[in-house]
């Protein structure tokens, strides 16, 4: 059944499909991140590891709200992981293990590029006289730029 939310079927359809491309971002950031936090090493083991389970755990919240988001509107929400690899943009590096540094860096660039792509995103929403997601996704844009501020404050160098 189709929401009536006053939003045209064309329209709605368009914001799912960039709702959808950014469930997949979202999960693989959470997927990294969380492999990040079992298998770092160093000096500052223990405040990686317990930062990283921080950021993932509420990567894990914003993953169900884009899912519930998509949902809304009357969509379908990608579900399996080959959906989702395939609909990430960010990219994995399977079998790489950077060093501490190196998974902060990756982290921040993963961030980043959230929030440049939901700029975008912001914008084509309100194209599409979506004011609901539009609201929905400056949220998520400012939860991803403060999750950047704390990995440039951990260290990240960029």
């Amino acid at each position: 059944m189709n929401p009536s939310l006053g939003i045209g079927d064309g329209d709605r359809k368009a914001v799912v499909e960039i709702l959808n491309a950014l469930l997949a971002d979202e999960y693989l950031l959470y997927t990294k991140t969380r492999n990040y936090h079992w298998n770092v090493v160093g000096p500052q083991f223990n405040d990686l590891h317990k930062f990283f389970q921080a950021q993932y755990e509420a990567l894990d919240g914003i993953v169900d709200d884009v899912a519930e988001r998509v949902r809304t509107l009357g969509g379908r929400a990608l579900g399996t992981l080959a959906e989702l690899a395939q609909g990430a943009r960010l990219k994995e590096r399977p079998a790489t293990y950077p060093d501490a540094p190196g998974m902060l860096e990756d982290l921040l660039g993963d961030h980043e590029t959230i929030v440049r792509q939901l700029r975008v995103d912001l914008e084509t929403a309100m194209k599409r006289h979506d004011a609901g997601t539009s609201d929905f996704l400056t949220g998520l844009m400012e939860k991803h730029e403060k999750m950047a501020w704390m990995l440039r404050a951990f260290g990240a160098k960029r």
